[in-house]
């Protein structure tokens, strides 16, 4: 067989190099985008070698829950949209909080419910349509509720988006004995009644108010699963353990104070106690004050009065101190605040 003539002169074969290369490039030219993703994803689960999922995240809007669906389509998504999606109550609509992204499986709680499809004009009407009804139901459902004398607050109802069961969410003491009341429901209503008891937390995240902050609460913005929140949360921290200060909307401790927690907690390993004797120079002293993270105490240093010490400058004794630190005991205020941690 000839050797294949230089580019450029006829006849050039087919399977010529320059060519083939040629080819590919205006391929890559003309699919761009699609060569991109195509790889990204590809170099992705090799380097991984996980499974890559395109997620879309979708909002409840009235329990103000967030999952995760996979988008089986191409489809457009953008933040604000709403889509129908499968759960385990059948279809769905929520509200997209989070554009579409890929993600890896480990990430993920397998296995996944699909996007079905983007909300149409038809399916935000009918939305829009069970919100109203939703509302009557609730007016129904209060009035029922004290016919019955029942001690539980009514907090919000709704629709499946099929129509096929009618939610009723609620707050009580304890558990709560119903069944006349879903019977009375269920005869008006002519379909499935369910009643699903709620926590305060839940409740303030489901009617919404403003934070201490000024701002929207944030279970409402985007907490998810609700932490505990613990009053020694607040007492490492340094805060005045005091019930108006400390406590949020829904009548339980600050979500927020969970969130630097972690921070002080390391940064109090270093630190002696509250209380426990140290080393200062020559002389010794008591600690009156802590500032765990920018790392100096307030010390009663004995013929000099207190005193701020960076941290370097005391010498103490670090077992007795996160043995102190682990046994604290409560003050009076803490113990009569415990009714406001939330577990």
């Amino acid at each position: 067989m000839p050797a294949p003539v230089v580019c450029g002169t006829e006849p050039c074969y087919e399977d010529c190099l320059k060519k083939k290369t040629a080819k590919e490039e205006l391929n890559r030219e003309i699919l761009d985008e699609e060569w991109e993703a195509e790889n990204k994803i590809i170099n992705v689960e090799k380097k991984t070698g996980e499974k890559q999922y395109k997620i879309l995240g979708i909002m409840f809007e009235i329990t103000r829950k967030r999952y995760y669906f996979e988008v089986v389509d191409e489809v457009e998504y953008k933040i604000g949209d709403r889509a129908v999606v499968d759960t385990a109550r059948g279809k769905e609509i929520g509200l997209v909080y989070m554009a579409p992204k890929m993600m890896d499986e480990k990430s993920l709680v397998l296995p996944l419910k699909p996007v079905i499809r983007k909300a149409n004009s038809e399916d935000n009407q009918q939305f829009e349509t069970l919100k109203v009804e939703a509302q009557k139901a609730n007016i129904i459902g209060k009035e029922k509720i004290k016919k019955h004398e029942l001690p539980m607050k009514l907090v919000a109802t709704e629709f499946t988006f099929d129509k096929s069961k009618l939610i009723f969410y609620f707050t009580a003491e304890g558990r709560i004995d119903f069944r006349n009341l879903v019977k009375e429901l269920a005869t008006i209503f002519k379909l499935r009644i369910e009643l699903r008891q709620i926590g305060v937390r839940d409740e303030a995240r489901i009617l919404g108010s403003l934070g201490v902050c000024g701002k929207e609460l944030c279970c409402r913005i985007y907490i998810n699963k609700f932490d505990s929140v613990l009053i020694k949360m607040a007492r490492d921290q340094g805060l005045v353990i005091n019930p108006s200060k400390i406590s949020g909307a829904c009548g339980r401790l600050l979500c927020c104070i969970k969130y630097e927690y972690q921070q002080y907690a390391d940064a109090l390993l270093k630190c002696p106690s509250m209380g426990q004797t140290v080393n200062v120079d020559n002389s010794k002293g008591r600690v009156v004050g802590i500032n765990p993270l920018n790392e100096y105490l307030y010390v009663d240093v004995e013929g000099k009065g207190r005193m701020r010490l960076n941290l370097d400058e005391v010498s103490f004794d670090k077992k007795e101190a996160r043995k102190q630190h682990k046994s604290k005991k409560k003050t009076p205020e803490e113990t009569a605040a415990k009714g406001l941690e939330a577990k």
